[in-house]
């Protein structure tokens, strides 16, 4: 049985290596899942198994000699590649909405809201680093309050953001400490508080969830841009005789369609391909405020023509993204509804549910589930492709060409004056901004970087199981000191202040400076905070998608700066 007792206590060996991950990540997952008042902490957990093994190595006294259950080098480089691989991820899947996100007026102000709540949050863990800890004159208590800020806003990323800005300070005394146990003294209330924030502003504001219901009902019944427009026309313009359909409308540079044609007496069903003659009539959908414009092109209106068109019953399919000519067109130039005759209901794109808004540009991937006649849901599947076909192989060269692009651009040395040492974006930040780059423009230069969602969310959780598991088991060495000698009480009270406060200060500054309908702001909360489990009770609270909009607009960039504030605290700080 000495094999046994070499794989357990080996550290340096590679199979007691692989065998450490796989049970801390293993039992992590399993976990996760287990809810908690309802609330499940998923991969997060990880951290926990790993902070829980870490101890056990440590107080057994099988720990190598630099305390640990691994060698120190393979831990921190197993903890960088599993962030470059999870934020890498995260940039794909937010790039396609991050620019979106500042072009409408509810979204600028939405953004604004989310700002906010990122620059209290770590004005307020300022703010009580120097009134608990800055006397103390202790240089470990700065970084250890930015992992307490982390935990509570729930954000991992940006707990390896900071981690990877500490490695520019080799000689900082951190006294044995590891942030990761700030952050996972206030993980817990931070989920915990987030909810409890939306729950308090809905009292605080005296808001009606039912009066809530009927805005967000009124305002959808009132959009503009949704109403169709039918009308017959009879073809009077010379320069379109015997041009196809498809022909037309490219001139015309608006959208229509024609449902049924007249041609010398006869009823046609006409497709694109279709030749228009000098004469013809043409029954055709278009939205209402292109209708002008159609008439003016084609033809004279004409009154009192018998279609004979019979209402089909309503289908709803999902229809995947596969063609590339639709592929950076935005959702108001396509007029589903008003001139496809179906609804687009849900927008699932890498595991994120959007909203149809016009600006919002189609990507290859995205999933929508559109609702219409059969007839009408057909043609829209054939505009759109539906072929899984062409996304089963994840174009693996196009990714980790991102990568060498992101970890090249992290690594480059920017000098600002004052600082002991040149700014740099990181293993956490460079291949983030070079993500989101390529998930936002990548359609214009007709590269193709299509990650299915299934694979994009296993890689993702791949990377953030393996930087989770190396950062508690580097952490469970000191956890159990600082929690029960050190200030890990301290940590969990100032945390759950961290999380609180600037969610109630911004909520209310939502609610009655921007009026935001209280299910959006729900959404805006879970979104700038980054923390799907907030987001899961708003879907539950809400009967409609306004917290999917909320969460999908604020998302993106409350990310980036949340990665981005973890750097730029510990660099501008601790120098």
């Amino acid at each position: 049985m000495d094999w046994i007792t070499n794989l357990v206590t080996d550290t340096s060996s590679l199979a007691h290596i692989m065998l450490l991950f796989a049970v801390v990540i293993s039992a992590g997952m399993a976990l996760g899942k287990v809810k908690f008042g309802g609330i499940a902490l998923g991969a997060t957990f990880v951290l926990f198994v790993g902070i829980l093994v870490g101890h056990i190595y440590t107080y057994t006294g099988l720990a190598n000699e630099e305390n640990l259950a691994a060698p120190a080098q393979v831990l921190n480089f197993i903890q960088d590649f599993g962030l470059i691989l999870f934020v890498y991820c995260i940039g794909l899947q937010v790039g396609p909405g991050f620019f979106h996100s500042f072009k409408t007026g509810g979204g600028l102000q939405m953004n604004y809201i989310a700002i906010g709540i990122v620059l209290l949050n770590v004005a307020v863990m300022l703010g009580l680093y120097y009134l608990v800890f800055a006397s103390r004159g202790d240089a470990k208590d700065l970084p250890m309050m930015v992992g307490v800020l982390y935990g509570a806003v729930t954000n991992t990323p940006g707990l390896g953001a900071a981690q990877e800005a500490l490695k520019s300070f080799p000689n900082l005394d951190m006294g044995g400490l590891n942030i990761a146990s700030g952050y996972a003294c206030a993980y817990p209330l931070g989920v915990v508080g987030i909810i409890g924030a939306t729950i308090a502003l809905r009292f605080i504001c005296r808001i009606s969830l039912k009066d809530e219901e009927e805005a967000i009902r009124k305002a959808q019944e009132e959009n503009p841009h949704a109403k169709p427009h039918r009308m017959t026309l009879k073809v009077t313009n010379h320069s379109i005789n015997g041009k196809k359909l498809s022909q037309i409308r490219e001139f015309l540079g608006r959208t229509f369609v024609c449902t049924r044609m007249m041609k010398d007496g006869e009823f046609v069903n006409p497709s694109h391909d279709t030749v228009v003659g000098y004469g013809d009539l043409i029954n055709l959908v278009c939205a209402e405020d292109d209708a002008e414009a159609v008439n003016a092109f084609i033809g004279d209106v004409v009154e009192g023509i018998d279609w004979k068109e019979e209402k089909a019953p309503i289908v709803s399919r999902r229809i995947l993204v596969t063609q590339m000519g639709v592929n950076g067109k935005t959702f108001g130039q396509m007029h589903f509804s008003s001139v496809y005759g179906v609804n687009v209901t849900r927008i699932t794109r890498q595991g994120m549910e959007l909203f149809a808004d016009r600006a919002l540009r189609i990507q290859i991937g995205d999933r929508l589930l559109v609702a219409g006649s059969a007839d009408d849901v057909d043609r829209v599947e054939r505009v759109l492709g539906n072929s899984v076909k062409r996304l089963d192989h994840p174009n693996i060269g196009a990714i980790f060409l991102g990568i060498v692009l992101g970890i090249v651009l992290g690594m480059l040395p920017i000098a600002l004056p004052g600082m002991s040492v040149p700014l740099k974006l990181g293993l956490a930040g460079g291949p983030l901004i070079v993500a989101i780059l390529i998930g936002a423009y990548s359609y214009k230069f007709h590269i193709n970087t299509y990650m299915t969602s299934g694979a994009n969310l296993f890689i993702r959780e791949l990377g953030l199981s393996l930087f989770l598991a190396a950062v508690g088991i580097k952490a469970g060495s000191t956890f159990w000191n600082t929690v029960t000698q050190g200030d890990g009480l301290t940590y969990v009270w100032t945390g759950f202040i961290i999380t609180v406060l600037p969610l109630l200060i911004m909520g209310f500054v939502a609610r009655k400076v921007y009026k935001f309908n209280y299910f959006t702001l729900m959404g805006l909360i879970a979104g700038s905070t980054t923390d799907p489990p907030a987001l899961g009770y708003a879907n539950q609270t809400a009967n409609n998608d306004a917290p999917s909009v909320g969460y999908s607009t604020v998302y993106p960039l409350s990310m980036f700066l949340r990665i981005l504030c973890a750097q730029a605290i510990i660099l501008f700080l601790c120098s």
